[in-house]
């Protein structure tokens, strides 16, 4: 999942760069500032999903259910989350343009309405694989989104590239499109594993839902404040600058992206990691699940720790390289902002797997409150510091430093955590052969119920 990762993330990066050549600083601002409020609607509708579904059938499979089933019930909630949500994008198209105050923005959110609901079904379809530890199609399905939108992303802006208004929207366009192939793809593969045939239970979308909550939340605080973002930042820098949407496109679009890579190659560990921690806290075994958190943790330091220092000290090269485009003036801007949110390439990348893994534990809930402190964090010091005509768009460089070293440090605190919360034995739910609910502490891998074993027994009396 790793290595479909980061030929992905390989691909997005040069599709970035050569995007961002094609559309010029404007064009990329309308991208980026279209974008924070789809992922907002995406985590709305199917952020969650993956990372709950994976859970639910690891811990069934851990103890001794051999996949209960729960896609077809899955499918049907978050269609209906995801139309919801694609609808409401729409609706939102027209305020959130004079919010902006950019009157190009209206046809981009419109063309990106459509993939909220695709999204939400390849959640679904992923979260089931990932919980079965088959990591290919999730990578597969990704590296079919980024070859199709990249190019057929890249075609539109080469057609529109002395329109960049035009290029912005069917540039995301091809956002929609891209996530229809990568949709039939896991269809076909599911299908195939199920030989033609869904058998499936008819419950588990409001159970799938109730676990997916928290992960959901957490998960929609730091797009929500990148839409805040795109609002708060455009209007302070508009104070003292003609060039607000070039000085965020150039944030947004290249340091952000940027900075972001050592974190999505890190994302399969994160994915890959939730079904082994839930799995090992399933069957009462808390410290191994812990002991495989710290792990995952070490290798993802392993991998942001060098990609912070490249990022660092060799800014103004790959800067020079992938956006040569770029004037002196805004080449010199990005090399600062570079080099100053590269240190966020560690935190984010910590940040990420730790979540998961508090997800794993049945604790998503307290990355939720801790991501809500950073991010309030975030935004109360990229309001001042944007606003000083010395330090402009860099603020926001800064600020997001801060939120993710304080996601970062939370998120470890409540990993290392021992003791089980209230309310996790109602997600470490299960059930029988038969549907009924089976819950952990009856007949439980932890023991103290009635018949219990050492390693616990499922419903039918086999061995968990």
């Amino acid at each position: 999942m790793t290595a479909g990762g980061m030929l992905a993330k390989g691909i997005g990066a040069l599709y970035r760069v050569t995007l961002t050549a094609l559309l010029g600083s404007y064009g990329m601002g309308l991208y980026q500032m279209a974008y924070p409020l789809f992922v907002v609607m995406l985590t709305f509708s199917s952020a969650g999903i993956p990372s709950a579904f994976s859970r639910v059938i690891a811990a069934e499979r851990a103890r001794g259910a051999e996949n209960g089933e729960t896609v077809r019930g899955a499918l049907r909630l978050f269609l209906l989350l995801g139309i919801s949500g694609g609808l409401i994008m729409a609706l939102a198209a027209y305020p959130m343009e004079k919010l902006q105050g950019e009157g190009e923005l209206l046809p981009c959110y419109l063309a990106l309405a459509p993939a909220v609901a695709v999204v939400a079904l390849i959640a679904v379809l992923r979260g089931y694989f990932q919980g079965k530890h088959d990591m290919v199609p999730t990578a597969v399905s990704e590296l079919i989104e980024q070859s199709v939108k990249a190019g057929a992303g890249l075609f539109f802006a080469y057609r529109y590239a002395n329109d960049p208004g035009r290029g912005a929207f069917y540039a995301l366009a091809a956002v929609s499109i891209s996530e229809l192939f990568a949709l039939f793809y896991l269809i076909i593969r599911y299908r195939a594993e199920r030989h033609g045939k869904l058998l499936l239970r008819k419950r588990s979308g409001i159970e799938i839902l109730e676990t997916a909550l928290p992960v959901m939340a957490a998960s929609a605080l730091l797009p929500f404040s990148q839409t805040a973002d795109s609002v708060i930042l455009v209007r302070l820098i508009s104070r003292y600058s003609a060039r607000a949407v070039s000085l965020y496109g150039l944030y947004a679009g290249g340091a952000v992206s940027l900075v972001s890579l050592p974190a999505t190659v890190c994302y399969g560990l994160a994915a890959s990691v939730i079904p082994g921690v839930s799995a090992a806290f399933a069957t009462g075994q808390e410290n191994e699940g812990r002991r495989r958190a710290v792990f995952a943790l070490c290798v993802s330091l392993c991998v942001s720790i060098p990609c912070a220092a490249g990022l660092y000290f060799f800014a103004p090269s790959a800067v020079k390289i992938l956006y040569p485009r770029l004037s002196s003036e805004d080449a010199a801007l990005l090399v600062r902002l570079v080099k100053i949110s590269s240190v966020s390439a560690v935190f984010l990348a910590g940040c990420d797997v730790l979540a998961a893994c508090l997800t794993g534990m049945g604790r998503a809930k307290y990355a939720a409150y801790n991501m809500a402190v950073a991010v309030a964090v975030k935004l109360v010091l990229q309001y001042f510091l944007a606003a000083d005509p010395k330090i402009g768009i860099a603020g926001a460089a800064i600020a997001s430093n801060f939120c993710y070293l304080i996601a970062f440090f939370l998120n470890l605190v409540y990993t290392v955590k021992k003791g089980r919360e209230k309310g996790y034995d109602h997600d470490r739910k299960s059930w029988d052969g038969e549907g009924r609910p089976h819950i952990a502490g009856e007949e439980s891998a932890c023991g103290g119920g009635r018949g219990a074993r050492p390693h616990g027994r499922n419903a039918r009396g086999a061995d968990a």
